[in-house]
């Protein structure tokens, strides 16, 4: 399994995730709010075959479909706020490293308001939290804010 995350200057960002089988499958989070999954030949990565266009409803939806505890994301509407889950792939350089040395909120505006584990959940985690490889953050902040804040965690 891998999380790969890319952005798309203009556009917003894309995830692709692969799974323990193979199966590559991508995420593009659009500024706007819509997402589009696409799915993958398995031998080949650049051929997507299918691709279906989600509103931000219908991704919640989804997401509580996929995820056996989901968060409710926070309705914000009309203002410039928004909260993601960003994952901490294999290539995060913060994987083992304090929560303070993202300084997310001094970089980005961005608030990390908890990190999700497979069986645990970090509410309000302080500044020397150890965040581990396969953590979710999870971000509060501007788009751009958390746009930032999701290429420092996944670039450094």
């Amino acid at each position: 399994m891998g999380t790969h995350r890319t952005s798309l200057p203009g556009v917003g960002v894309q995830y692709d995730y692969t799974t323990e089988s193979g199966q590559h499958i991508s995420v593009v989070v659009h500024h706007d709010g819509r997402r589009f999954l696409g799915f993958y030949e398995k031998d080949d990565p650049d051929s997507c075959r299918l691709s279906v266009p989600l509103t931000t409803a219908e991704a919640t939806a989804l997401a509580h479909l996929i995820d056996a505890a989901p968060i409710d994301a926070v309705r914000t509407e009309g203002i410039n706020l928004v909260t993601e889950h960003i994952p901490l792939g294999s290539r995060s350089p913060y994987g083992g490293r304090l929560l303070g040395d993202t300084k997310a909120r001094t970089r980005t505006g961005a608030s990390i308001v908890a990190v999700l584990r497979t069986h645990s959940a970090h509410p309000s985690p302080g500044p020397d939290f150890r965040l581990a490889i396969g953590d979710t953050l999870v971000v509060v902040g501007t788009r751009e804010g958390v746009d930032t804040l999701s290429e420092i965690i996944a670039e450094g």
